[in-house]
């Protein structure tokens, strides 16, 4: 004879006959230590010359030049990026904070630039540069561009490649944009390839008095605190968001012209064989899939 056999329970499993532990307490989360700010006197911007050929950066595996040969000052970061072909400022600062506002997009702080170009570009091709062209990743903004006296600037080492068949020219740039190699594409569009780009200034810094490879220490500029108020919306967009009068509703329903077929079979069937002396009542699953409309009630359905 069979021995008999436990059975299981189909809606309980053997875990769920288990006693109940009590949950044991998550771990409390402990957030990373803030650096301590900066007191006003520690704080420093370094305004640098760039040289041709060094990397905007403190290491490289291949053994390039980078800022550490230049930069010897502990805790100092760049603000801001410039192409290893380019020359000029580079602001540097050991302030978080400000080297956060430097580079952020929405402050759109000018960028000033000597650009040695192929060619001398017209007019015509200047004032494109000024409204914005198109480049692959879109328009550029507004620019400063115009011809200027060759600048006085130190002799790059190698020197550019020139042609005797064609001249060159130099233009002065003012960008407030800081994609990639831009003022090197904008002039390429234009049909005047770069030969020699020098960063002149960012902002009121420049680089007046600075040979290739020096820097100049300067106390950090006070930053003006960011607005974190709101813009209060307009009177008509406020308007959209407020309840609608409860006297709208017939009227809506009574207008003529008005696409007044039910929304589906069922609301119908409920509505037809409402007690209510004929009128509809509202079925409350199918009236709630569309919002009450806002507005005036004799404006068109299309979005202006």
């Amino acid at each position: 004879m069979k021995s008999p056999r436990s059975r299981l329970s189909v809606s309980r499993s053997p875990r769920d006959n288990a006693p109940r532990t009590a949950a044991k307490p998550a771990a409390p989360r402990h957030a990373a230590p803030r650096k301590p700010e900066l007191a006003p006197a520690d704080r420093k911007l370094l305004l640098l010359n760039k040289p041709y050929m060094v990397l905007c950066q403190f290491t490289d595996e291949a053994g390039r030049e980078t800022l550490k040969d230049y930069i010897k000052e502990p805790g100092i970061y760049a603000a801001g990026r410039l192409d290893r072909d380019s020359e000029g400022l580079l602001l540097l600062t050991n302030d978080g904070k400000l080297q956060a506002r430097l580079t952020q997009p929405g402050e759109k702080t000018p960028k000033t630039y000597w650009v040695q170009v192929e060619g001398i570009p017209s007019e015509e091709k200047l004032a494109a540069l000024r409204a914005g062209v198109e480049l692959n990743d879109g328009m550029t903004l507004p620019a400063g561009a115009r011809i200027m006296d060759e600048p006085a600037v130190w002799p790059r080492n190698p020197p550019i490649r020139e042609r005797k068949e064609i001249p060159t020219s130099w233009l002065e740039i003012k960008i407030i944009e800081g994609r990639n190699r831009q003022v090197r594409r904008m002039t390429a569009h234009i049909g005047h390839p770069t030969l020699r780009l020098i960063r002149y200034a960012i902002g009121d810094w420049t680089l007046d008095g600075l040979a290739p490879g020096e820097s100049r220490c300067l106390p950090a500029p006070e930053l003006a605190p960011l607005s974190t108020s709101r813009p209060r919306p307009s009177s008509s967009r406020a308007g959209a968001h407020t309840a609608k009068p409860a006297g709208d509703a017939p009227r809506r329903a009574s207008q003529p012209g008005r696409d007044e077929r039910p929304r589906s079979t069922h609301v119908t069937e409920r509505a037809t064989s409402s007690p209510t002396g004929g009128k509809p009542r509202s079925s409350g699953r199918g009236t709630a899939r569309r919002p009450a409309r806002t507005g005036n009630p004799n404006s068109s359905d299309k979005e202006s």
